[in-house]
């Protein structure tokens, strides 16, 4: 075996050792200047692709040169998976119909949207809206939109408004009845920094893939702590208002004004008209890659901090423990599954007379209130009749699912 070796221009030498086999090995110098990897060009990764490219996500990569993994998409529940509020049902008003996702009316017509088992494969959920009430001529400050407000922390590091701001990418899975195009926008949380843009939807009641590449902006405010940091909001239609704006590029608004792009195309005047996503993702760099899929349990996890309900699936579910303070009150602490963004605020499903008080007897209360609320607990206090005071107890379902506590800290 022959060894060649070349020295240095000032110090030290490589060694080139030719193996032990049988027949002719050829090695082929690249034609450009650069470093030679130890790695094999059958992994997929090539040239300086360590340091400054991409590895494929193949080969254990994710696709870009970020490295994110476990959050690297920043929209919650993307795959529309979780529904504590209405569990798969309609609703038609502006609201929450999964988990994160706004619909957002403002008009006389009526946008019906909940969770759906129809979607592209891949995926087993989306949001599917369905116009019940028709709103032929949208008057100038009428809207209907699906909005995700993105927190602060989850996009801090885009160091957007600074002069170290990332490229970032929103993809989403879309079906229409109808084609034609239609507004997307990305904005801080005051609405005085907004890049408009638009997809085309280009044939009807089918699944199409959409991406958006939004470059960076060192310009504008936007919020890094547990406040509205950056909000995709997915246009169906907008008054004349909102419209004016020049697409693909950043600019500045005053209160959302010509904010977003002209679209001729209105949804609102075709009754039963549908429009349907799912699979959405914003991820920092300049090139989509595939879905950021998290296990069921942390994708709920994610969406309590924001909203959490407890009661509704059993009659008598039990809710907490506590204390009777008097014969004419009982008080129960609840602990919140994860913290909450910010102190939260609570509704309580159903009446008093939904919930019971339990020991060794069983009290129906006549007023049930809410208080004292922090990150992580809060009090319910109960108004009952002949009780012991000091004695123990519990809240649960007085043979009632509409026995529900709902508490939220949606941005």
């Amino acid at each position: 075996m022959a060894d060649i070796v070349v020295n240095g221009n000032t110090s030290g030498a490589v060694t080139l050792s030719a193996p032990a086999v049988a027949g002719t090995v050829t090695v082929t110098l690249p034609s450009t200047t650069g470093t030679m990897l130890t790695t094999a060009s059958s992994t997929g990764i090539s040239g300086s692709a360590i340091s400054s490219g991409t590895v494929a996500e193949a080969y254990g990569g994710t696709g870009t040169s970020t490295g994110y993994y476990g959050f690297k998409n920043r929209i919650i529940n993307g795959a529309m998976v979780i529904d504590q509020r209405n569990a798969g049902a309609s609703i038609a008003v502006t609201g929450y119909p999964v988990d994160r996702f706004l619909v957002d009316i403002s008009g006389t017509g009526v946008l019906t949207s909940q969770r759906s088992t129809d979607a592209p494969a891949g995926f087993t959920n989306s949001l599917l809206t369905t116009v019940t009430t028709i709103d032929s001529s949208i008057g100038a400050a009428e809207y209907y939109q699906i909005v995700q407000p993105v927190e602060g922390f989850n996009v801090a590091d885009f160091n957007l408004g600074t002069a170290n701001a990332s490229a970032f990418v929103v993809s989403f899975w879309v079906k229409a009845s109808q084609t034609g195009t239609y507004p997307v926008q990305l904005a801080n949380s005051n609405g005085n920094r907004c890049y408009p843009t638009t997809i085309t939807v280009n044939a009807s009641a089918t699944w199409e893939y959409k991406t958006i590449s939004v470059p960076a902006t060192t310009a504008g405010t936007f919020n890094t702590t547990n406040g509205q940091g950056l909000t995709l909001r997915i246009g169906i239609v907008y008054g004349s208002n909102f419209n004016g704006a020049t697409t693909n590029a950043w600019a500045n608004f005053t209160a959302f004004a010509s904010s977003f792009p002209t679209t001729t195309n209105n949804m609102m005047a075709t009754l039963n008209a549908t429009l349907q996503i799912t699979g959405v993702q914003l991820e920092k760099g300049s090139t989509a890659t595939s879905f950021d899929y998290r296990p069921y349990g942390t994708e709920l996890q994610l969406c309590q901090r924001y909203f959490y309900t407890i009661g509704g699936t059993n009659s008598f579910e039990l809710f907490a423990m506590g204390v009777m303070q008097t014969s004419t009150n009982a008080e129960f602490i609840f602990n919140m599954p994860v913290t909450m963004r910010s102190s939260p605020t609570a509704t309580i499903g159903g009446t008093a007379a939904n919930f019971a008080v339990t020991n060794n007897s069983t009290f129906t209360p006549s007023l049930i209130s809410l208080d004292i609320f922090a990150l992580n607990t809060f009090r319910l206090s109960a108004t009952i009749s002949g009780a012991t005071a000091g004695n123990g107890g519990y809240l649960r379902a007085n043979s009632s699912l509409s026995a529900k506590i709902n508490v939220t800290a949606e941005l």
